[in-house]
């Protein structure tokens, strides 16, 4: 099914269309449910204080729905996914018959972290821009200054990864450079070699490692200033209910557990679009493979 096409995220679910819109519409689902439980919670605390358990009633059908979806969606994606990684896997094997071994059997793990990404960190991403439109929506509707505030908040955020994405990108292409050599020295059995090898691989993630911590330090401030921000308002100036005030700082809890996961998804991203260049080198004017 590949042959032909570019070994990159796009072609695959283009490919795949049919079945991965199966695991969006159930993604779509169970992050559309989960998004709307804090907001039930809010309800049932309400009616509850008002003697009514009707509000419970519709939380409780709510987490069995969510409930539901989840399940399938997971006993889905594993079957789908699978197939993907074997179609994935075949192609690449096809086109690698001059590549080095060590190359290669680093690149069939880069090509996997591909379909691991629609798998995992897609579903993920989608939940999470649900997640995002939902708590907005709902904080605007208690009050225009709570959705400006995480707006705001947003946008810094977006600010500060410009800045990283370059430095993910170079680093994770170090990384994916000596991962193609690992079978390369270990066949040569040298204990020097080796240990330089290793060592190379431990500078390259730890130095990753290092941008991630400052990053997520760095949006997890402007999260935690608008929490603080959201709940001092809902608490000390808007005249609302405890079960308002409970929905109020829930989806902004909300709000920054979806930006958390945005760095994730972007340093995802830019390690793909290195491994995606590395699966598609460039080619030369008589149909040669640069590698």
């Amino acid at each position: 099914m590949l042959a032909g096409h570019d070994l990159t995220v796009f072609s695959l679910l283009k490919l795949f269309r049919g079945r991965v819109t199966m695991t969006w519409v159930l993604t779509f689902g169970e992050a559309a449910l989960a998004a709307l439980i804090p907001l039930f919670i809010g309800l049932a605390i309400d009616g509850l204080l008002g003697g009514s358990s009707r509000a419970l009633w519709h939380l409780a059908s709510v987490l069995a729905a969510l409930t539901a979806i989840g399940v399938a969606r997971r006993l889905y994606d594993t079957r789908v996914y699978g197939t993907i990684r074997v179609e994935l896997g075949k192609e690449q094997v096809a086109r690698s018959a001059a590549l080095p071994v060590s190359a290669l059997n680093a690149r069939l793990d880069m090509g996997r972290e591909l379909v691991d990404f629609l798998e995992d960190t897609l579903p993920g991403a989608v939940a999470s821009a649900v997640q995002f439109a939902v708590s907005i929506a709902v904080l605007f509707a208690y009050a225009p200054q709570l959705a400006l505030a995480a707006a705001a908040a947003a946008l810094a955020m977006a600010v500060v990864y410009a800045f990283f994405h370059h430095r993910f990108y170079r680093l994770n292409g170090q990384l994916n450079q000596q991962a193609e050599r690992q079978v390369g020295v270990l066949e040569r059995r040298t204990m020097p070699g080796a240990l330089a090898h290793l060592t190379r691989l431990r500078r390259f993630e730890v130095q990753l490692s290092d941008a991630e911590a400052v990053l997520f330090g760095v949006v997890f401030v402007f999260l935690l200033a608008l929490i603080l921000f959201n709940l001092w308002l809902a608490a000390a100036v808007l005249s609302v209910s405890a079960g308002a005030v409970f929905a109020i700082v829930s989806y902004s809890w909300d709000f920054a557990e979806a930006s958390l996961s945005v760095p994730v998804t972007l340093q995802t991203w830019s390690r793909l679009s290195e491994i995606s260049n590395r699966l598609n080198p460039v080619r030369t004017s008589s149909g040669a493979a640069e590698d």
